[in-house]
């Protein structure tokens, strides 16, 4: 019965994507602590810390799918969640180096010492503690997006203009983060990171770790995800995203279903930026930049709006490509970026995922003939 039900939760295509992060999580450690060197086999250090990074981006983009694809919320913003959840673990990383800075104050991280600071800001309290740390990561982007949703939705703001002000919001983020007033780092960001929870992050070791955390944190995410657009609630997220006026017409509280969804992917999005800074080893009002948000939205409607699946596809696929051509064809590299979510919105509109499952549509009953025909010369 528990089989049945984990099935239907995950679903055919859900199914083989755990199965694939599984092999995963087995296989890189495996290729690059046991495999040598020399074979074709081993997965190196740095690809190790590539595709961590990846899973991070695949969680980011399943958290916009979320509100997107089965509430018809298309975000702009939510590079700013990442970003927030990102320095809230920045600012714990900080704490963590205490001595061992440039500069060798037990408090002050050593651009506030660069900068004159004379004291720890009121912000930075409790982030030398780790699970305070793992509060803010959700808490801030969480609070962030229920605040800012509240009253957008209140307003029943929709449609290319909520998109726009969730840019505003990202934006205005970064400009603020860019100021050295602010207290977090200005334009260098927090970096120089140390340990985390007393490993070392250049070790070997941690990176592995890190990463089997971004695959399992990558996994309940999809779980997570799946059981929100399963349940009852997903049903009246779904009416919402194809007939607002309708559902409402008929009873529902739209506003109060979508500030949850929404504030819920904020939190998820904030994970996925907590779990990439420790092992980019850097955070900057960079990430805040709303082209960084525009991507991510990229990558789901490569991947498949509306199918979670498609998401963590699009996250993974679309970054493969972007390493792969930043490389190779550095100066166009943007274009085909820009020509590849051209081609998907005239010719893929369901993205990968759709086109996968109409070509399977289309295959089965061409299938379904041919054991008819086979079956008919039988009987003859």
């Amino acid at each position: 019965m528990l089989t049945d039900r984990f099935l239907r939760l995950t679903g055919t295509s859900g199914l083989i994507l755990l199965a694939c992060l599984a092999a995963a999580a087995i296989y890189v450690p495996v290729a690059n602590q046991f495999i040598p060197e020399t074979s074709a086999f081993h997965v190196s250090t740095a690809s190790v810390v590539v595709f961590g990074k990846y899973l991070c981006f695949a969680m980011l983009a399943l958290s916009i799918d979320l509100v997107w694809g089965y509430c018809g919320i298309l975000s702009l913003g939510h590079g700013a969640f990442f970003a927030l959840g990102g320095y809230a673990m920045g600012m714990h990383l900080m704490r963590e180096i205490g001595p061992r800075g440039v500069y060798g104050n037990p408090v002050l991280p050593d651009f506030m010492v660069f900068l004159n600071w004379q004291e720890l800001p009121w912000y930075w309290y409790g982030f030398d503690q780790f699970w305070f740390a793992l509060l803010m990561v959700v808490a801030v982007p969480g609070l962030l997006a229920f605040v800012f949703g509240y009253l957008a939705f209140r307003s029943r703001v929709t449609g290319v203009y909520l998109s726009i002000i969730t840019q505003a919001m990202t934006f205005a983020l970064m400009l603020a983060f860019f100021r050295n007033e602010m207290g977090f780092g200005g334009n260098n960001g927090l970096t120089d990171f140390k340990d985390v929870l007393g490993f070392n992050l250049q070790a070997d070791s941690t990176r592995i770790g890190l990463y089997l955390l971004s695959v399992a944190t990558l996994a309940a995410a999809f779980l997570v995800c799946r059981a929100i657009v399963l349940s009852r609630l997903g049903k009246v997220l779904i009416a919402v995203r194809d007939a607002e006026s309708r559902t409402r017409f008929i009873g529902y509280r739209v506003e109060h279903y979508k500030l949850f969804v929404f504030t819920v992917s904020a939190m998820m999005a904030g994970v996925a930026g907590a779990l990439y800074v420790p092992q980019v080893g850097i955070i900057n009002p960079g990430e805040f930049a709303p082209a960084n948000s525009i991507e991510a939205v990229v990558w789901v409607a490569v991947g498949g709006r509306g199918t979670l699946v498609g998401a963590v596809i699009g996250g993974i696929g679309v970054n493969l490509g972007k390493s792969y051509f930043t490389g190779a064809l550095p100066e166009i590299w943007l274009f085909a970026l820009g020509g590849l979510f051209v081609v998907v919105t005239l010719f893929m509109p369901k993205g990968i995922l759709g086109l996968l499952s109409r070509w399977r549509r289309k295959k089965a009953p061409a299938e379904t003939e041919a054991r008819t025909a086979a079956e008919a010369e039988e009987r003859a």
